[in-house]
């Protein structure tokens, strides 16, 4: 395991969005997650919040082990749905990528479209409602780039918008999913909601109702 760790890349973190790249049981796999914080300093201690429903989360449990890769705001729409429309479960998610290398861990991290990386290792881990926090010491860290971090304001502003819109208008509400970009348009599937159900959660990226914004 390589032990530089860069404050440049730690400062890179902000409200933006991450993929976090494990391996566990012969598979690597990877998703995309909102919830990256700098805990402590002296050790240089971070935490991360994946849903639980995301078979990053499982194979996280096993490996113990993981990477943050920090999207920049280079990123385009079609990472986003590489990462967080596809279930692991069901594909290699770094089949055929060129812009991967391994770290000093073993795992995946991007080295485009990123401007840092971490790597980490859990230290403890604690269930909630709907997601699964880890706690994990920063054992490496290095900057990538000076782009700057794509926050969700840019997200929506940048990336977000060159994806394709629907074909025609809808006639009902419709739910967009702010991580992955998931719509639920009721017009279409049928069943109205004036709030989305509490325990809703994206089918896509699997992140709860509180990542959907109601769009007119």
């Amino acid at each position: 395991m390589g032990s530089i760790i860069e404050n440049a890349a730690l400062n890179q973190i902000s409200y933006g969005l991450f993929v976090i790249s494990t391996w566990a049981g012969g598979k690597d796999n990877a998703c995309i997650v909102n919830t990256v914080c700098q805990v402590t300093t002296n050790p240089r201690v971070i935490t991360v919040a994946v849903n639980r429903d995301n078979y990053t989360r499982d194979l996280i449990l096993k490996s113990r082990v993981f990477n943050v890769s920090i999207l920049s705001e280079e990123a385009p729409f079609s990472l986003f749905q590489d990462f967080g429309f596809r279930s692991g479960r069901d594909c290699e998610k770094f089949a055929d990528r060129e812009d991967v290398a391994r770290s000093a861990n073993g795992l995946y991290y991007l080295t485009k479209y990123a401007n840092a990386y971490l790597s980490a290792r859990v230290l403890s881990v604690t269930e909630l409602s709907t997601h699964t926090l880890f706690t994990a010491e920063v054992l490496a860290a290095k900057k990538l780039s000076d782009v700057p971090s794509a926050t969700y304001a840019y997200y929506h502003a940048h990336i977000k918008q060159t994806a394709k819109k629907p074909a025609a208008p809808s006639a009902g509400k419709v739910w967009v999913c702010t991580v992955c970009g998931y719509t639920y348009d009721e017009a279409k599937e049928g069943v109205p909601f004036e709030s989305l159900p509490e325990d809703w959660v994206c089918p896509l990226c699997k992140h709860p109702k509180s990542d959907f914004v109601l769009q007119s």
